[in-house]
Formats: C-alpha cells, sequence, structure tokens
C-alpha cells in the first residue's frame, strides 16, 4: 500500500482526497520508485475537473522523481538505488509508484530529487517550444505570457540562452522582478496595460516572431494582434479557460500568420528525443544556466491547498509534493 491523493469524483479542489491505495510489485517494463517529489501542473487541476476525462477513481499527478526500489522484468538501463525522474506517467501524488521505464531517465549528480521533479514536464515543454516548435534563433523578438511562472521562466532562460529579445507579461509587480531576475528584456504588466499595443511599440511595429502562450482565452486575441507578419502562436495551455474556434481567415488578416496547439507527447515520441531533451535540461541545471524556482512544497495531505494557489494565481515558479 503506499499513500496518494486520490480523485473519486471530479470537481474543486475539495475532491482530493488522501488514501491508501494498492501499489504492488512492479511489473514487466516498470520500476518500481519511492517517490522524493511529485510535480504540481496545470493539466492536473483540468484532470482534477473533468475537462480531462479519466475513469474514476484515480489517483493524480503525472511528474515526480525518486529513487528505485524494484525494477521489473525486461527492463534494462536501471537498478535499485538509481534516482530517476519522470513525466508523462498518471498516479505519481503519491509515496510510492509504479512508473514506465520507457518514461523515465536518470537524475545525474548535481541535481536534486526536487529540482529534477520540477524540470521534468514544465522543462520538456519549454525545450520543445524553444527548440523545436519554433526554433529561437539569435535576434528574435519573443513575447512570453505568464513569464513568472513555472513555465514562463524557463522558457524566458531559454529564450535568452538563445539569442532572443525577450518580452514578459505579469500581472504584479512581484512577479515582474522575478521575470527581469530570469533575463526578460522587457516586462508589460497586462492588469495596466494592452500587451498586444506594448508589445508592437517594443517591435517598432513589427511584432514578435512568436508568442508562447499558456494562458488561453483571456489572451490569444492579443496574441494574434503581437506577431509579426508569418507569426507563430504557440498556444500550449489554456490557465485561463479553453480557447474559442478561431476562423483561419484571422491568420491571413493578420500576416499569413501560423498557430499549433502542441502537446508533449508528440515531441517525446522515442527514447532519443527524451534523453536528448532531458540531458540538455540536467546539464543546463547542473552548469548553473538555468535556474530552477521552486515556489511552494506541500504534503500529499495539503494537495488541495496547492491546486487552490495555483488556479488562484497566487505562486511564482513549480510546485511540489512531498510525500
Amino acid at each position: 500500500m503506499s499513500t496518494a491523493v486520490q480523485v473519486t469524483r471530479t470537481g474543486g479542489p475539495e475532491v482530493l482526497e488522501v488514501a491508501d491505495v494498492e501499489t504492488g510489485a512492479p511489473e514487466a517494463g516498470e520500476l518500481l520508485v519511492d517517490v522524493a517529489a511529485a510535480g504540481v501542473n496545470y493539466i492536473d487541476t483540468y484532470q482534477r475537473q473533468g475537462i480531462y476525462p479519466l475513469d474514476l477513481p484515480f489517483v493524480l499527478g503525472l511528474e515526480g522523481a525518486g529513487t528505485v526500489a524494484g525494477v521489473g522484468e525486461g527492463v534494462t538501463g536501471f537498478a535499485p538505488g538509481d534516482r530517476v525522474a519522470w513525466q508523462g506517467s498518471l498516479g505519481s501524488y503519491a509515496a510510492r509508484k509504479r512508473v514506465p521505464a520507457a518514461v523515465a531517465v536518470k537524475v545525474p549528480e548535481g541535481v536534486s530529487d526536487e529540482v529534477a521533479a520540477a524540470i521534468m514536464l514544465q522543462g520538456m515543454t519549454a525545450h520543445y517550444l524553444v527548440r523545436s516548435t519554433y526554433e529561437v534563433k539569435e535576434g528574435d523578438d519573443v513575447l512570453v505570457h505568464a513569464a513568472a511562472g513555472g513555465v514562463g521562466l524557463l522558457l524566458v532562460q531559454l529564450a535568452k540562452a538563445r539569442g532572443a529579445r525577450v518580452i514578459g507579461t505579469v500581472s504584479t509587480e512581484e512577479k515582474a522582478q522575478l521575470a527581469r531576475e530570469a533575463g526578460a528584456d522587457h516586462v508589460i504588466r497586462y492588469d495596466r496595460e494592452d500587451f498586444a499595443k506594448a508589445t508592437r511599440e517594443l517591435t517598432g511595429g513589427e511584432g514578435v516572431a512568436v508568442v508562447y502562450d499558456g494562458v488561453g482565452k483571456d489572451t490569444v486575441d492579443g496574441s494574434l494582434a503581437s506577431l509579426k507578419v508569418r507569426g507563430l502562436l504557440a498556444l500550449f495551455g489554456a490557465a485561463s479557460g479553453p480557447v474559442p474556434p478561431i476562423d483561419p481567415q484571422r491568420l491571413n488578416s493578420g500576416g499569413s500568420l501560423f498557430l499549433t496547439r502542441p502537446t508533449s507527447g508528440h515531441y517525446l515520441r522515442t527514447r532519443e528525443e527524451l534523453d536528448w531533451r532531458a540531458g540538455e535540461l540536467f546539464q543546463a541545471v547542473a552548469d548553473g544556466s538555468l535556474a530552477i524556482r521552486i515556489g511552494g512544497r506541500y504534503p500529499l495531505a495539503e494537495a488541495r491547498r496547492a491546486h487552490e494557489d495555483l488556479q488562484g494565481r497566487k505562486t511564482t515558479g513549480k510546485l511540489l509534493l512531498i510525500p
């Protein structure tokens, strides 16, 4: 048995329940892991609410890090005692979990369990957005929404490392300072001014090459209006709600714009791609070029409060559950 955060009915944060669940021995292709930290992500709130339906009951959480306690049949490259991290495996809000070896990566020396758990989903997201969805180049102008959030702070740093000029949007002065510390060249308080207009002014009327938008409904129109001709909107989340249908003619009139709705599964299709992305992220953390801000640590019993804080936009950086 393992202590875990279980959902038996969908709804608000109040439906999160701490329960003892059966873990069992690792099956073929699996690792049994003692979880040191589990990441809290916005997708968890969608699953909890039933926006992304799952069979009930289920244990929340898609990423974490910990120590291998057992290895299933046919698994190679991992052994008991190894520190590992993963993303894309449901049930990570738990003290002990079975993890498919195919989604696990070894955590190198110089990277803590907490940082490894914090970087897997959001770090992979930021990596594929900057390296693959739109490969940021020297001299690009880039707009990052929620630039002090978990993904936002990583996007700012990774885009700056590739030579971009980064414009970030935030809602408070505290968050503005965090975005600047991460390397943002310009920070726009979207609660005080029209971010699309400000972005146009900062780019001499041209617009940015790419907008990284995880906010969704509240920002999508302004994001499209912030792009230069043939610019790309990478709509990777919907923190403010689902985006209404977009008429393709809007992309035409905006300057032959591109729109994509990327998801991590399509950017982690092979072991080689997983190892490449994780390796670059872990190396950047180890050499100090990528800073991971952990904005909150909560025991499993306080998962409800973690969700309330996340959805209430009370947080910056990454939230973790510590079993």
